[in-house]
């Protein structure tokens, strides 16, 4: 969990493609076969829009479990053409270059108020008291979550997390469907009450919108809540360690900010938040010469493509100048992340604020990974300014 690159750098040279029974899952582990199947249609986040559970092969979820599933496949990432496509076209409309550039302001307004009362306490855990408010914050914002209610957001969005481990305990299980419950029952609740007497947010524009059903509403808040803020909350955790670790190259940034955008996307590719994504073989498929059939799972490793030598010279070298630098942290094809403009806008300002408000920055203990192997990040970040 501390450190998989070494055994990805064992996959990627000895089998590249192998099956991996404990999960009966098939591990992908190169960029350029991790990219491929990303953009392939022949692959699918889901199945059911092609076939029943009993015709892949599969047990249907345990009943208990429905309520989650009614939320996750609600939103546009689970799901596939022609529904990816509307759900997305009708999303995206929120997320335009323009729509999104016009959030830096408030961004930079809400991380310098979060960093400057980090840095008049003299520091403390950065996860809990800046990584985290600052997306849940805009993405709240945006949505137009009532301001005494935001502290629900981050638990929710935790507990529903925890379902896309590798084989989640039952116990995560049930939290994750008693997380999913309640928080669809708020945003059911919400959108009535913004239909009924609209305001100048996200949820006010969904709920005027005929061809979208209050289910794909509330999956579609509950994706943009959790996709919105938890490679944020990581890639600052994670990168500010990774920098810590690499102290020459906290340097170069420190003594160059024109470096900060290059910093960004390598601290991205270094220590990949989201290790792994997963797709369903809708058809036959050979990778890298083997044959993998319908009906099976793959495991694409993102963590191992973004550190792939074929790609990416000296990979395991934190370089915060890196100019060439096609990491797929944010994914590839129609599920390619819809927040990445405003992920970046994120990091770019937080990172920004810290460098400028705290040139002393240091870390204080060293930190704990989480237990998930996933979605990679630590359990806190303990810093003194």
């Amino acid at each position: 969990m501390a450190y998989p690159y070494d055994v990805y750098a064992d996959l990627r040279r000895a089998a590249p493609v192998s099956f991996f029974e404990p999960t009966g899952q098939w591990l992908i582990s190169r960029h350029a076969d991790v990219n491929a199947l990303l953009r392939d249609r022949r692959l699918g986040r889901s199945y059911l829009h092609v076939a029943t559970h009993e015709e892949f092969g599969r047990q249907a979820e345990p009943e208990f479990q429905e309520p989650f599933w009614r939320v996750v496949r609600a939103g546009m990432l689970d799901v596939e053409p022609p529904v990816h496509t509307r759900l997305r076209r009708l999303v995206s409309k929120a997320f335009t270059p323009r729509m999104v550039e016009s959030l830096r302001p408030r961004v930079r307004a809400i991380a310098g108020g979060l960093i400057d009362t980090f840095v008049e306490k003299g520091g403390g855990d950065l996860i809990a008291e800046v990584a985290e408010p600052l997306p849940v914050t805009v993405i709240a914002e945006m949505l137009g979550i009532p301001e005494a209610d935001r502290h629900l957001l981050r638990p929710w969005s935790a507990d529903i997390c925890g379902m896309y481990e590798l084989n989640p305990s039952p116990e995560a299980q049930h939290t994750a469907v008693r997380a999913a419950d309640e928080f669809a029952g708020y945003l059911k609740d919400l959108a009535r009450e913004r239909a009924a007497r609209p305001g100048d947010d996200l949820i006010s524009a969904l709920a005027a919108i005929d061809e979208l059903t209050e289910d794909e509403l509330i999956g579609t808040c509950v994706l943009l809540l959790n996709a919105g803020h938890e490679a944020t909350v990581n890639v600052t955790g994670n990168g500010w360690w990774s920098l810590f670790r690499n102290p020459a190259e906290l340097v170069r940034l420190r003594e160059d900010r024109g470096l900060l955008p290059t910093a960004i996307e390598e601290l991205m590719r270094w220590d990949t938040p989201l290790q792994m994504f997963e797709r369903w073989v809708l058809e036959d498929i050979e990778v890298g010469g083997v044959e993998i059939p319908r009906g099976v799972e793959v495991a694409l490793l993102f963590g191992s493509a973004n550190r792939d030598p074929e790609v990416f010279d000296d990979p395991d070298r934190l370089d915060v100048g890196r100019a060439d630098n096609p990491h797929i942290s944010f994914g590839a094809g129609i599920h390619f992340c819809l927040g990445a403009p405003l992920a970046r806008i994120e990091l770019l300002e937080s990172f920004g604020a810290l460098l400028d408000r705290a040139p002393k920055l240091e870390l204080v203990r060293e930190p704990v990974w989480k237990p998930g192997y996933v979605i990679r990040g630590l359990e806190s970040l303990d810093l003194a300014v």
